[in-house]
């Protein structure tokens, strides 16, 4: 493979999303028509931060031509941070230069944007980075409202699967508690949740306060089960974002747990490590078992069966405009588009590349990539939440209808209604 003209990196950082491999494809694919060298970076950041140049393979269209169907990632991916240690950033920089690499594709979410964002500050124009935005969580602020790319195969396959476990619910007359990823906000639990018509989803941004009780998400879930046998229906599906936990008090979590709560590369908790749903469950199960009754529940999280599925077309079609769009944005004249010299986050609008600087996914205050949460003052909410069995304020002040769910948790009505009172 000639090297006409200089070498592209491309690398994987943060967890699995579909579509990784349609990226990689399309951009090799075109740096290659466009007479540059594909280098493909192993493992992310983690061997750039060690000065490891081995961890590198050259890519040509003939590697690449069909792997655009394929979940995973072909270059895999790690969570190392770049930025953890200045010497760390200092060395990552001067690995790509020992590489050839003046230009550089990066592949993930929040943490692996600001990676990029600061190798392309430390560089200082002579490494120019192209941020190709992927997450299942779809928490990253693109314009125009688009989905991160993974998000909609995420969506689409845990769908799936609920719906299969609604089947079992209805058949079993059993309740499922299943924490969905997301590690910040509730856009794929409300997507999933929403899609196949669970009974109810809790997702972080509806509890508006720094921090939430675990009584507080409970009192939710065991009021949709009471509310649920009131229409005789003894089954039921609870989505809940993983996000809920992270609002959590610390040292309830480790109360909760029984663990020391671990956190990654980035300081995030891990909550793939805590046993979210099972403590959901505990706790409601003894409720129901304080006024002498057996309560069947299921819990499992969903989350790892979804990252690397094969990509559905959407994100097939999406992610090869994304990996073309970043070759070119990185061949472009700098002077094209305003605060994009160093680099710049690659989403489309309207069927349009649009870089977006660095500097503008920035929050102000902590100075990391701004996460986008779920709006629940919009119609996509609001008609999710329309469509859920939940006790609402409304249910209340029905003198019948509270009847029938002080009945039903063997309660009076006024000790009900103060015990479920719906908080703005």
């Amino acid at each position: 493979m000639a090297n006409k003209n200089g070498r592209i990196g491309i690398l994987v950082g943060g967890g699995p999303a579909p579509g990784i491999n349609s990226v990689i494809s399309a951009a090799v694919i075109e740096a290659v028509h466009s007479g540059y060298e594909a280098v493909g970076i192993k493992n992310g950041y983690e061997y750039l931060v060690k000065g490891d140049t081995s961890q590198t393979v050259n890519l040509d269209i003939d590697d690449v031509a069909t792997i655009h169907t394929r979940g995973g990632s072909i270059l895999h991916t790690s969570r190392t941070n770049p930025t953890k240690r200045a010497e760390d950033l200092e060395t990552c920089v001067a690995t790509l230069k020992k590489l050839n690499i003046n230009n550089l594709i990066t592949i993930g979410g929040d943490d692996t944007s600001f990676g990029a964002s600061e190798i392309a500050r430390a560089a200082n124009g002579s490494i120019r980075v192209a941020h190709v935005p992927k997450t299942i969580d779809n928490d990253l602020p693109l314009p125009g409202g688009m989905p991160t790319f993974g998000y909609e195969t995420a969506r689409h396959v845990g769908s799936g699967i609920v719906m299969n476990l609604k089947e079992d619910s209805r058949t079993t007359n059993r309740w499922y508690f299943i924490i969905a990823m997301g590690r910040h906000s509730g856009h794929l639990a409300l997507g999933i949740g929403k899609s196949s018509a669970s009974t109810v989803t809790l997702i972080p941004e509806e509890f508006p306060g720094e921090t939430v009780s675990l009584s507080e998400v409970c009192d939710v879930l065991e009021g949709a089960i009471l509310k649920r046998r009131t229409l005789d229906r003894p089954d039921g599906i609870a989505i809940i974002a993983e996000g809920v936990a992270s609002k959590l008090n610390i040292k309830d979590l480790r109360n909760i747990s029984g663990v020391e709560i671990p956190r990654d590369e980035y300081g995030n908790i891990r909550l793939a490590d805590l046993p979210f749903a099972r403590i959901l469950r505990a706790e409601v199960e003894r409720r129901f078992s304080e006024r002498g009754e057996a309560m069947s529940i299921v819990d499992l999280t969903l989350g790892y069966e979804l990252r690397s599925a094969p990509p559905i077309p959407y994100d097939i079609d999406y992610t090869r405009t994304l990996g073309h769009g970043a070759v070119r944005f990185l061949l472009s004249d700098p002077e094209e588009n305003a605060g994009t010299a160093q680099g710049a986050m690659i989403c489309i609008v309207d069927n349009r590349l649009q870089p977006v600087p660095f500097e503008d996914m920035r929050d102000a205050k902590t100075g990391k990539t701004i996460i986008r949460m779920v709006d629940t003052d919009n119609l996509y909410y609001d008609v999710a939440r329309r469509y859920m069995t939940r006790i609402e304020q409304s249910d209340l002040d029905d003198e019948e209808t509270l009847g029938k769910l002080a009945a039903s948790a063997s309660m009076q009505p006024a000790a009900f209604k103060n015990r479920f009172a719906v908080k703005s």
